[in-house]
């Protein structure tokens, strides 16, 4: 069976699309080729790393890549996962499905807070809602085909 090729697309690339292609990877990489980008790049974020590292998946090597470097890979789906990416998507030159699933931002979120528990926290919430979101991807995307 072919495998699907999957673009997890965010504003930065520096934790929610980051943390959705470590999970893909470590869920489903027997069934997905995965990668992800941002509408910009800032860098992967510390925090993003170490709250996966804590759940067992090393992104520690990923980088931040530009959408427009890809898009001439032929993905079968763009997940766009905050909605300055869905508004933002820009044109692929080949046919590809879109999907939107939005996460709330933890770089932001965390800015707010008081302590370093508290900002762990939040990228922790974050972490686990995307774990979740990628146990069912595949049959959400069935779904929706």
């Amino acid at each position: 069976m072919k495998k699907l090729k999957i673009l997890f697309l965010c504003t930065g690339n520096s934790c929610r699309s980051q943390m959705a292609e470590g999970w893909a990877r470590y869920l489903k990489g027997d069934q997905i080729d995965v990668l992800s980008a941002g509408i910009e790049t800032h860098g992967v974020n510390p925090y993003a790393v170490r709250v996966m590292a804590e759940a067992g998946v090393d992104i520690s090597s990923h980088s931040s890549t530009n959408v427009e470097d890809l898009l001439n890979v032929p993905f079968d789906y763009v997940v766009t996962v905050c909605d300055h990416a869905r508004e933002s998507c820009p044109l692929f030159p080949r046919p590809v499905k879109k999907i939107h699933k939005s996460f709330d931002d933890p770089p932001f979120l965390a800015s707010q807070s008081m302590s370093e528990e508290e900002r762990l926290d939040i990228f922790r919430r974050v972490r686990d809602e995307i774990r979740i979101f990628i146990e069912t991807l595949l049959e959400s995307l069935e779904e929706s085909s």
